[in-house]
């Protein structure tokens, strides 16, 4: 990811990459939308980015687990993976980061950008907060992230479902992912394009922890060092129901997985590729939320022929591949910092506002798994809402 700043008239213009990996990097304390009228500041303080919050009636908490999967022939893989989920107690436990403060100056590095230019964000969660006991037992729901990424991309979704009940299970995919192990090492995706992941290997990633999850609501802890987990997690989840979401790479990740799983009930694929292309049937629910990589591209068409259960395919407009991260709210407050131009700032989110993404991105994965795995009847689903004129239903 090494690069360098162009010069832009007297302003540093950052690349596509530059700048997203600033903005998963910048601290939350403005709202959505914040904009300022100066580019530079007399303050030594970094400049500090917010995430909207989840919406749900349960605060958040999380724990992060190292989980050693030596099943694979000749490989013993170290993942990093957290846990989301409805909390109590919270005020006792401090907010998790987004990212781990090691992780920063490789990731800013990487950049070509200053280590010490951003500190690192908060999220709604709280660190080892005990689950929520008077809900019942949780659905589970696994993440997978895009190329050259890691497992809080898409925060606003995952406490967004936390918040309404679900455990929610995020991955780093370790030679793909910025990440930081227990011990202190920082690892970061490789750059020998022979060694590159598949969404193949993202996808036995997840089934592994999968089978981890699995211990866990036996009572065992899977974690490497057996830290002490979170008090109520053993025993609160519902494997019954398990659905999985993925984004880009990710995405493709979650159709491997349900093809080769049948512990998957539903699976959403938020603009994926979907390279390898899928030539067998899923019976099982599937949405596609598309913006760059539409049914035009024969790799997605392939895919949609071949979902036989419950299917949509959700569209907002002027969305381009971004749009159903986190990065669509924070590119605008960064582009304030970054000195970034509109035009730079539209090749970033597209035409679709903000604060309507961030909502798109809150309702429709909790409506379709409420649906799928709560059999909640959602109607937000059954067709176009006024309350969303943004997003279209692709026949």
């Amino acid at each position: 990811m090494a690069a360098t700043p162009a010069a832009h008239g007297n302003r540093v213009r950052l690349t596509r990459r530059q700048a997203i990996t600033a903005a998963l990097t910048i601290p939350a304390a403005a709202p959505v939308g914040f904009a300022g009228t100066s580019r530079a500041s007399a303050s030594p303080a970094p400049a500090r980015l917010v995430l909207p919050g989840p919406t749900g009636p349960y605060p958040v908490g999380t724990v992060p687990l190292h989980l050693i999967d030596r099943t694979r022939p000749g490989q013993r893989r170290e993942l990093m993976i957290s846990i989301w989920y409805p909390a109590q107690h919270v005020d006792r436990q401090p907010p998790a980061p987004w990212i781990a403060p090691a992780v920063l100056p490789a990731l800013l590095a990487s950049a070509g950008l200053p280590a010490d230019i951003a500190a690192a964000p908060l999220t709604a969660g709280h660190v080892g907060a005990p689950v929520r006991r008077t809900i019942g037992r949780l659905p589970v729901i696994m993440y997978s992230h895009g190329a050259h990424g890691h497992r809080a991309e898409n925060t606003i979704v995952v406490q967004e479902l936390a918040s309404h009940g679900y455990a929610v299970v995020t991955v780093d995919h370790t030679d793909d992912a910025f990440s930081e192990f227990p011990d202190g090492r920082v690892v970061v995706p490789l750059q020998d394009p022979q060694r590159a992941l598949g969404p193949t290997d993202f996808a036995d990633d997840i089934r592994f922890v999968l089978d981890r999850i699995a211990a866990l609501a036996t009572g065992a802890d899977p974690d490497a060092a057996h830290r002490t987990l979170p008090a109520n997690l053993c025993g609160a989840l519902d494997l019954s129901r398990i659905g999985m979401f993925g984004w880009s790479k990710g995405a493709t990740a979650t159709t491997l997985v349900m093809q080769a799983d049948c512990r998957v009930k539903a699976g959403l694929a938020i603009d994926g590729p979907m390279q390898p292309t899928i030539t067998t049937d899923l019976n099982r629910p599937f949405l596609l939320l598309t913006a760059a990589f539409t049914r035009a591209e024969p790799s997605v068409a392939e895919l949609w022929s071949h979902l036989r259960g419950w299917r949509r395919n959700l569209q907002a407009i002027g969305a381009v591949h971004s749009s159903y991260s986190d990065y669509q709210a924070l590119m605008p407050q960064l582009a304030v910092v970054a000195g970034m131009s509109d035009e730079e700032l539209r090749d970033w989110i597209g035409t679709l506002d903000p604060a309507r993404a961030v909502r798109i991105q809150q309702a429709y994965p909790l409506a379709f798994f409420d649906l799928h795995l709560r059999q909640r009847r959602q109607h937000l689903l059954d067709g176009p809402d006024p309350a969303f004129p943004d997003v279209m239903f692709v026949p």
